[in-house]
């Protein structure tokens, strides 16, 4: 395995102590000692080139396809390709700013991820001035799309789920699919449990994690044709129905934000959102505590809810339909591939809206 502790101290104690464990394993494969890089030469040969990167994932896409930054009520907007919880940006409502800052474990990942590497990259350039940025820039992705959560057994988990982590020559050929596996780390080393046959000829998969496509896209450069964790999120939708002192009550009630759609239907933090849309305050906040349901109406939230699904499907038929009029000379061979990524997920989105929709009508 490839952890800090294989990197040899006199190459660590160049560094911030508060360097995060990512921006130092990138920067140890880009700038280490050539002797100390040469057992994991066999294993380098078999990683994707920058090109593979290039063309699967967001981070180095063209601006043109990336879209804008997130457009509010006082700009002008631009068609945005991205799905908003990849960009955070609509191409159908303006954004109203959130009265309140949240975790976002599964939106706005695509300038998640670009904040981690440019306080990565900022952190090696100020011991490295010279350093290249295609050079660290293309481990730093080796390591985000690579890595294993690696946390010794009694180890308090880090602040932020990135720092643990760690490499594993040749393990990583295990592509990911959405299945039970068995993967277990008992301070030592790490074993994987199948149940096929070595002889079978069926690939053996391990899950990464239940993580919708749009997390799975920005974070590893492909998503699956089927996935049960697949989801979208209705924030912008929903803060923009609310009044800012709906959204405080959201907040005092800690059910502000990350209101999740599956094909099933919708998560538990959406009814509730639904419900404030026309219960009081009181009734409201006395059915959001569990002291009363009297004043809810199962009705009433599923016409509010199949609203702000129509809204995202609306979302889905218009950037749809931007990327199917882009011209032969917009979607020349260097874009064609990404457009066709792009279009599948957004019909992927379009197909959920529907089967939410039927699921809450139920």
């Amino acid at each position: 395995m490839l952890t800090t502790r294989r990197i040899p101290m006199s190459f660590k104690r160049k560094f911030p102590k508060d360097i995060s464990v990512h921006a130092l394993l990138a920067a140890f494969l880009s700038l280490g000692d050539k002797e100390d890089l040469q057992k994991y030469e066999l294993w380098r040969q078999t990683w994707p080139t920058r090109e593979d990167f290039e063309d699967s994932m967001p981070l180095l896409w063209p601006q043109s396809l990336r879209g804008p930054t997130p457009c509010y009520d006082d700009g002008a907007s631009e068609i945005n390709l991205l799905p908003p919880s990849i960009s955070g940006a609509w191409n159908t409502l303006r954004k109203r700013k959130n009265e309140h800052d949240y975790e976002t474990p599964h939106q706005n990942l695509l300038a998640q991820q670009e904040k981690r590497l440019h306080k990565a990259w900022s952190s090696v350039v100020s011991v490295f001035p010279d350093v290249d940025w295609e050079t660290y820039s293309y481990n730093w992705l080796i390591v985000n799309t690579r890595s294993f959560y690696y946390l010794m057994p009694g180890q308090k988990p880090p602040e932020d789920r990135n720092d643990a982590m760690a490499l594993l020559p040749f393990a990583d050929y295990f592509n990911h699919s959405d299945v039970e596996d068995d993967v277990k780390f008992d301070g030592q080393k790490y074993v994987f449990r199948a149940t096929r046959r070595y002889d079978s000829g069926e690939e053996i998969y391990m899950s990464y994690g239940p993580h919708p496509n749009d997390f799975l896209l920005v974070e590893y450069g492909f998503y699956l044709d089927e996935n049960g964790s697949d989801a979208i999120y209705l924030d912008g939708i929903i803060f923009r129905d609310l009044s800012a002192s709906l959204q405080e009550e959201l907040y005092l009630q800690q059910y502000y934000g990350n209101y999740e759609v599956t094909a099933t239907g919708v998560c538990y933090r959406t009814e509730i959102a639904a419900c404030l849309k026309y219960m009081t305050k009181r009734d409201w906040r006395n059915y959001a505590l569990g002291y009363s349901t009297k004043s809810s109406d199962a009705q009433k939230s599923n016409a509010i809810i199949q609203e702000w699904i129509r809204a995202y499907a609306k979302e889905a038929d218009t950037t749809i339909a931007a990327l199917e009029a882009l011209s032969p000379r917009e979607t020349d061979q260097k874009y064609t591939g990404k457009v066709s990524t792009l279009l599948r997920r957004w019909k992927q989105i379009r197909s959920l809206c529907d089967k939410a929709l039927e699921a809450v009508s139920c």
